[in-house]
């Protein structure tokens, strides 16, 4: 199935939103407990405050589509960090569960990357889970290596996310 990729707009904010939820559970409810992945959905990452990520300053998202279907997004990050200068990070990149392996993740990492050729970046970065081993294998295969780790709170679990650059 052909795969689509259009830059989201403020209008998107709820589709984004809900979307941000449904891909995060998926892929992360089974490897958690039940009371970590609540009090984060019900704390951290509400629907009110996916929404507001949505058209403020330094983020962009991109929606894929698949047909008519969405089918995954991709939240992207401007902001200065230590992590490396003049670049951009892909905050987010999820395919719904029944969209994994069908090419939307291969569609979006194309669009991150043209979009931070676009803004002059000289590389991207992100985080990932240090046991989503299905993730870092995808990274690794578009030329990310680790470049440091952080803490990241699920709810009371304190999990370690590394830090992963890949150069333009």
């Amino acid at each position: 199935m052909p795969v689509t990729i259009r830059k989201a707009t403020t209008a998107d904010a709820a589709l984004i939103a809900d979307l941000s939820r449904q891909t995060f559970y998926e892929t992360f409810a089974a490897a958690n407990t039940p009371a970590d992945m609540k009090k984060f959905m019900t704390e951290q990452f509400t629907r009110d405050a996916l929404m507001a990520e949505v058209g403020a300053p330094g983020n962009a998202f991109l929606l894929a589509y698949s047909d008519a279907d969405v089918a995954g997004y991709a939240r992207l990050r401007e902001e200065a960090t230590d992590v490396a200068e003049n670049s951009l990070e892909i905050a987010r990149l999820y395919a719904t569960a029944a969209m994994i392996g069908k090419g939307i993740g291969k569609a979006l990492m194309q669009a991150c990357i043209g979009f931070a050729r676009e803004k002059g970046k000289i590389s991207v970065w992100l985080g990932v889970w240090e046991k989503n081993e299905r993730a870092i294998r995808f990274y690794a295969a578009w030329g990310f290596e680790k470049v440091g780790e952080h803490d990241f709170m699920l709810g009371t679990d304190r999990q370690r996310d590394w830090l992963m650059r890949k150069w333009l």
